[in-house]
């Protein structure tokens, strides 16, 4: 065994096994990390974005939030006096930058100096319930706020922890209720790829541009029907991997598509328009899964052999999901897909059933069939 852990890792801080199982959460709030900071060590639970490229903890209390990071009470604290405000598709806050020093208890030994923005105010940011108190973000350095100078957190480990420059993410939350107990596990594995956390092949697509996780989507199918649209209709204006979106975010044209042949094709023809827009919810008695009655959705991928693609196939289970039972025998769905001004999103509810691999050496993602789906 001591063999094996030096042949993929010298520097000996890596061990993907500890990793596993290091996330709690669920596709409604968010997968989070428990991260130690600062000296002596707060303990604060930390929501894994790929979408964003700020490591931010809250600075100051909260009405919506059990913990915060303290930065007086840090001895390794410094603080480089820059404001930097950050926006999100929904949400945003304003904070302060500073370093300190972090270590992360599940699978990443040693202690690491990292830019940390401490929110000092924020809106729709932190929401009644999440059980996270700051936020990972793991895009590029273009992403960074106030500008790409400030080192994200992943360069900064492969800098310091002189790990390989590729992170892979697994989240279990599928056909689980979504703003359930949080319990559900997860795995983000820095450094690299953890056998036992999928099965079959890894599928590869190229990084179209180091910002957002961009992919490229070349057709959908809704039930093994093409839905027909150009395919610049399905990256408009991009497509990205993003774990802190909850939903399948599709650009409005593409989502229309995609409903009417979702509603064409289940066996339930009345549908109100209210579900589709996530307004209102299906309830089906207890003892009936509602899953049968919908099509499986696939995105197809620009292969990394350009001529090639792979489907991602979103099973029903994905994108109708329970969200709360009522009375006795009733179980209430929520429609898992939303449309988008601006982007096509592959967010948790598509990266629950797969083993996503973020391999930023290659500029490639990667996508395999996840055990725990």
């Amino acid at each position: 065994a001591d063999g094996l852990a030096l042949a993929s890792d010298p520097g000996g801080s890596l061990n993907f096994l500890a990793m596993v199982e290091n996330l709690q959460g669920d596709s409604g709030r968010g997968y989070y990390l428990e991260m130690l900071i600062g000296t002596p060590p707060q303990a604060l639970n930390i929501l894994v974005d790929t979408g964003s490229s700020n490591f931010a903890v809250a600075g100051v209390p909260d009405p919506d939030v059990t913990s915060y990071f303290n930065p007086e009470l840090s001895s390794t604290y410094r603080s480089q006096g820059i404001e930097v405000t950050v926006k999100y598709s929904q949400g945003s806050w304003t904070g302060v930058l500073g370093t300190d020093v972090i270590t992360m208890p599940k699978g990443l030994y040693g202690s690491y100096t990292i830019n940390i923005a401490t929110i000092l105010e924020s809106e729709n940011f932190f929401l009644p319930g999440v059980k996270w108190h700051g936020i990972l973000g793991l895009a590029y350095d273009a992403l960074a706020k106030p500008s790409s100078s400030v080192e994200t957190f992943f360069d900064s480990l492969v800098r310091q922890a002189e790990i390989p420059n590729i992170f892979s993410l697994q989240m279990c939350g599928a056909g689980l209720p979504v703003s359930g107990s949080g319990t559900n596990g997860g795995s983000l594995v820095l450094g690299g790829i953890e056998p036992s956390l999928y099965t079959g092949d890894i599928w590869y697509t190229p990084i179209k541009e180091e910002w957002y996780y961009q992919v490229e989507i070349l057709k959908l199918e809704v039930g093994g029907q093409n839905l027909e649209l150009d395919c610049r209709e399905y990256n408009a204006d991009k497509a990205i991997v993003d774990s802190g979106t909850t939903l399948l975010r599709l650009p409005e044209k593409v989502f229309s598509a995609v409903v009417q042949a979702i509603a064409r094709t289940s066996l339930i023809q009345e549908f109100s328009s209210g579900f589709w827009t996530g307004s209102q919810l299906a309830c089906w008695d207890r003892t009936e899964k509602p899953w049968s009655l919908f099509p499986k959705i696939s995105i197809y991928l620009r292969d990394e052999n350009s001529s090639r693609s792979f489907r991602i196939s979103i099973l029903p289970q994905l994108y109708i999901q329970p969200i709360l039972v009522i009375g006795d025998n009733l179980q209430c769905y929520r429609f898992g897909i939303s449309s988008s001004t601006n982007a096509l999103v592959i967010g948790a509810t598509v990266m629950e059933g797969f083993y996503v691999i973020f391999d930023r050496a290659q500029r490639r993602v990667g996508f395999a069939v996840s055990p725990c789906a």
